[in-house]
């Protein structure tokens, strides 16, 4: 099972994506990862001080002491690049960057409105998320997700993963084992989900791994409005499910069921392609 080795996370400097931020560093900091931060500027009038502070989030955090230098942060086992990228669109600096540094998670800030995700009012997560072929955590504005502002805690112990016979599901169940490995995940409850009859639950590897509880369940009803609803009664830190993009013309409208959850649901969404 490989580590989670390299993160990307385009910034737009807001508040959502300080959000994102925090996730990001924390996941790097526990997987001793590199992590790349990248905004696009198209005045020429970014400063590197906009980004958001990693000894600033570090010192808040208790991880080194105030007054600390760069060399600090290398100490703690991850390395940290951040770049301003010339241009106007956001899309196209993501996706030339990550076809030449791929990564192996993407964390994205979403604006959960107008019936779409977007991101300063452009579509821009989606088709970050869909060209870089990693899997993509999405953090939905407003959303306080699963890092701890004041510390830095992960709290991370209810995780929901809806399956369907299609797409593939065992790329989620393989994503949650991944990432309880490489945050070093204690014990919580994961609940596979499937919408539809029970013969209709497709074939499944679960892992076995020491302190989590393993529970698959079976709801009739929509698939969007079942997972969501799932998700709130289970007070669930995050939902892991598979996409293969667009089909048909009601997804064209509508969007495929992982965004249609993201528009809706209260915590993050970690999406994969099948």
């Amino acid at each position: 099972m490989r580590r989670i080795e390299t993160i990307f996370h385009p910034s737009d400097f807001s508040e959502a994506s300080t959000v994102a931020f925090e996730h990001a560093l924390r996941i790097a900091l526990v997987a001793h990862a590199e992590l790349t931060m990248l905004h696009v500027d198209n005045d020429s009038d970014a400063d590197w001080q906009d980004f958001p502070g990693v000894r600033d989030t570090l010192e808040r955090w208790g991880l080194i002491m105030e007054g600390s230098p760069k060399s600090a942060v290398g100490e703690l086992g991850i390395e940290v690049q951040k770049i301003i990228a010339s241009g106007r669109s956001p899309v196209t600096a993501s996706v030339e960057f990550l076809k030449k540094h791929p990564a192996d998670m993407v964390v994205l800030a979403v604006h959960q409105y107008e019936g779409s995700v977007r991101w300063q009012q452009k579509r821009v997560a989606e088709p970050i998320a869909h060209a870089a072929e990693a899997m993509t955590l999405y953090l939905p504005y407003g959303v306080p997700g699963f890092v701890a502002h004041e510390d830095g805690a992960i709290s991370l112990r209810r995780i929901l993963i809806p399956v369907a016979a299609k797409p593939r599901a065992q790329p989620a169940i393989e994503a949650v084992e991944r990432i309880i490995r490489s945050l070093g995940l204690a014990s919580g409850i994961v609940n596979v989900l499937h919408v539809g009859s029970s013969s209709g639950v497709p074939s499944l590897q679960i892992p076995a791994e020491p302190g989590w509880d393993w529970r698959v369940h079976t709801v009739d009803g929509d698939p969007v409005e079942v997972i969501v609803q799932t998700a709130a009664a289970a007070k669930s830190d995050l939902i892991v499910m598979t996409t293969e993009g667009p089909h048909g013309f009601l997804d064209a409208l509508r969007g495929n069921t992982t965004a249609r959850v993201l528009r809706e649901c209260s915590c993050p969404v970690l999406s994969l392609h099948a």
